[in-house]
């Protein structure tokens, strides 16, 4: 079955002159945009990316746009006009944000999140309005468990973040060692499921054993090759030992812990040395 709006993988089952017609054995045919080199086969697969063109017919390009529908992106205005805004997606055919769509004006040289999706004339367009689609809560995601993350908005408690196109969560200000920006996508971690409200608290940082077991092995790599010493310990302020690191000062503090333990290090105020 073709998938309108999203990549589909389909053979070449037709050529008439100068256009070339594709599908599979149970499928209508669409009509492929762009032109192929003449070295092309018959019954060739093609991964291209499926639409309904202006005429109410399905149409697909090899060019692969930056969102499907069902994502959500992050997408600059490139034009606006009587109907509404128009992003840059990556195709020919700037993708439409209806007035109705916006939560407020869109303006041109701005980016935006957006939620693509299908009208009831199988169109493609956008929403700035994402919350519809995305939950504040859940009981379904497990401490610890890694997750996409795209970097929504900040507040002022943190940075809100979308995970796995799904839902909301929190990475905390005072927890964040790195600058993060609106549409970036970067891995995460659930660091918690609020018990009285369900909310998702995230974190950067792989929690738990492995991740201190790791950093173990890091810090003993630098201190090897720096001499045996570091001008850090557990005094160090969170910033100098993120950029040294790309951890926070807890799982460090955790880390240098165990090494201590293991007779690995020497600690003292403003540095760690191997142990001779």
């Amino acid at each position: 079955m073709i998938q309108i709006g999203k990549v589909n993988r389909l053979k070449i089952v037709k050529q008439q002159g100068a256009d070339i017609y594709l599908g599979s054995e149970t499928s209508n045919k669409v009509l492929l945009i762009d032109r192929l080199p003449p070295n092309h086969e018959a019954d060739e697969e093609l991964e291209v990316f499926v639409y309904v063109d202006t005429d109410g017919h399905l149409a697909a390009t090899t060019r692969i746009p930056t969102a499907q529908v069902d994502e959500i992106a992050w997408l600059p205005v490139v034009s606006v006009n009587y109907v509404g805004a128009f992003l840059d997606w990556g195709l020919r055919k700037d993708l439409l944000v209806p007035f109705s769509e916006q939560h407020l004006d869109m303006q041109v040289g701005q980016s935006y999140l957006v939620k693509l999706f299908l009208d009831d004339k199988s169109r493609i367009l956008a929403t700035t309005k994402i919350n519809r689609f995305l939950s504040e809560t859940s009981t379904d995601f497990k401490v610890g468990e890694k997750v996409a993350l795209i970097i929504a908005e900040s507040t002022d408690l943190g940075i809100r973040a979308i995970i796995n196109q799904t839902h909301w969560g929190m990475l905390y200000r005072n927890e964040l060692f790195q600058t993060v920006t609106p549409g970036q996508h970067i891995d995460g971690y659930i660091k918690q499921i609020r018990e009285e409200d369900l909310k998702i608290d995230l974190t950067l940082h792989q929690p738990g054993y492995k991740k201190v077991a790791s950093v173990t092995d890091t810090i003993l790599a630098k201190l090897a090759a720096n001499g045996g010493e570091l001008q850090l310990s557990d005094k160090s302020p969170p910033e100098a030992i993120y950029a040294a690191f790309g951890i926070s000062k807890k799982v460090f503090k955790q880390a240098i812990g165990a090494l201590y333990k293991d007779q690995k290090i020497i600690l003292d105020k403003t540095s760690i040395k191997l142990v001779p």
